[in-house]
């Protein structure tokens, strides 16, 4: 069990320490989630802190299942065999890509507050969320960094399935996370306190890289 997220981020620092004051590395965190734990383990490694905004499409009748996810930059990853074997029509897939670029969009703006993110390429990107699920943002979030040619990318989560932390090692080049455990009863099940989130925690991590419990 962790604390909270930021606890969770500083036990990762621990398998991270090789990347610490590295002038090629930063750490991005997956909002809203990811980035206290980002946040937390770019202070105790000395490295830039940001955020890559990521969104999962959710199945319309079920939003928590993922049938899909788009990150910014437009990219976006369709599970299309999922959709066509739930049933999920065209008009109800663009009603959701449209929700959740509209969604995207809003994000961008307030975490990035106008200024632009630094590019991936030639960079050691150590890629951050609270934990994975079924692994479908931290996939699109690989797939849309892949695509800025990084020097390697990272990613770093407290806990996972072992499925989602099986699909996800073989996509990144390095995979860190203390608790891969077939008892998953979702991300929040990790934590002693796991509040939602809301827009101003994620601005005011991401500028003030202090203490913070959340």
């Amino acid at each position: 069990m962790y604390r909270d997220r930021t606890d969770a981020g500083e036990q990762l620092v621990q398998d991270l320490r090789g990347y610490a004051h590295s002038k090629e590395a930063v750490v991005w965190g997956l909002p809203r989630g990811g980035v206290p734990v980002a946040r937390a383990i770019a202070a105790g490694l000395d490295l830039p802190l940001d955020v890559f905004v990521v969104r999962k499409i959710g199945v319309p009748w079920h939003k928590e299942v993922a049938m899909g996810a788009i990150a910014e930059g437009g990219f976006k990853l369709l599970n299309r065999d999922y959709i066509d074997e739930i049933g999920v029509s065209n008009e109800e897939l663009e009603d959701a890509l449209r929700t959740e670029v509209t969604e995207l969009r809003r994000r961008e703006k307030i975490f990035r507050r106008g200024r632009l993110r630094d590019t991936a390429h030639d960079k050691v990107v150590i890629l951050v969320d609270d934990g994975l699920a079924t692994g479908a943002t931290m996939k699109v979030a690989l797939a849309a960094i892949r695509t800025e040619h990084p020097k390697k990318v990272v990613v770093a989560v407290p806990v996972s399935p072992p499925d989602a932390a099986k699909e996800i090692q073989s996509l990144a080049d390095d995979f860190i996370c203390p608790n891969v455990t077939p008892y998953f009863w979702g991300v929040g099940g990790a934590y002693e306190s796991f509040p939602q989130l809301t827009d101003e925690q994620v601005v005011w991590a991401l500028d003030e890289r202090r203490p913070v419990t959340v």
